[in-house]
């Protein structure tokens, strides 16, 4: 890095010469993150010396775990790119309306695991994932070193309302969601990692995340109440909690929101 120094009487004025200005521009939802000054348009940003597009990226405020695609003077590249003067920098969310996956993408594996794990804020969604069928890890007690290892360890999408915890270097797949309530949540994660072809509702346990298995009445009668062991026929069991599900009025109930998500996604 060069250095030009000139001294005046009273100042001495240093001109950094390994700065480099880029141009920006984000794209869909990603906008949300910025400043509302720079959200819809292009805006010039100062680098730092061998600043990569990651470290730009995330410095404007966007975690990396919600870029699909990065385009630097039209050309798509990693996250690890060093950005020079005057190079113009496009960043894109995750695609749903086509496929890109001829393009060079950020990261080596694309954002469509279906198994998750959720932080403290977000216990109604993944009750609600779970119950969609997808393997989803929670506990309100988790903390974020915690989440950033299973997330590696297990291969698993992290989702959360903090946007720090997706800036962790070793957390790669992750989703900020947007919501405040289970159902909406629900349905933007759906929405965003295209989710209705994946589904298999009421086959996990909606307390411990375990499959799910058919069970026969007769070796659960006992512990059912009598108006549902004479009510209803077909029964589930868990595994790892004991509990036994029937299709009563909240089976009917999360059945007729998996059925709205798939009519949405139609």
């Amino acid at each position: 890095m060069t250095q030009l120094r000139f001294t005046a009487p009273h100042q001495r004025i240093t001109i950094d010469r390994g700065m480099a200005t880029a141009t920006f521009r984000f794209y869909q939802e990603l906008n949300d993150f910025l400043a509302p000054e720079r959200r819809g348009r292009e805006f010039a940003c100062c680098c730092a010396p061998a600043a990569t597009a990651k470290h730009m990226i995330e410095s404007l405020g966007v975690p990396h775990t919600e870029v699909e695609l990065v385009l630097v003077n039209g050309e798509s590249v990693g996250f690890e790119r060093t950005l020079h003067e005057g190079d113009r920098v496009s960043v894109y969310p995750m695609f749903e309306a086509f496929d890109v996956t001829p393009l060079v993408r950020v990261r080596d594996q694309a954002l469509r695991a279906s198994t998750f794990i959720a932080d403290a804020h977000l216990g109604g969604l993944a009750r609600l994932l779970r119950m969609t069928g997808f393997d989803t890890l929670y506990d309100n007690h988790f903390h974020d070193d915690e989440i950033e290892r299973l997330a590696d360890t297990q291969g698993r999408i992290v989702l959360t309302r903090d946007r720090d915890l997706l800036k962790r270097r070793s957390i790669t797949h992750g989703c900020y969601v947007r919501s405040l309530h289970s159902e909406l949540q629900l349905r933007e994660v759906f929405d965003r990692l295209d989710l209705v072809r994946s589904a298999q509702p009421f086959t996990r346990c909606l307390s411990c995340n375990l499959p799910l298995h058919a069970i026969d009445k007769t070796l659960v009668a006992p512990r059912l109440p009598p108006a549902v062991r004479d009510r209803y026929q077909r029964f589930a069991a868990c595994d790892g909690c004991a509990r036994v599900f029937w299709e009563g009025t909240h089976w009917q109930r999360m059945r007729a929101m998996v059925d709205g998500l798939v009519a949405s996604a139609t």
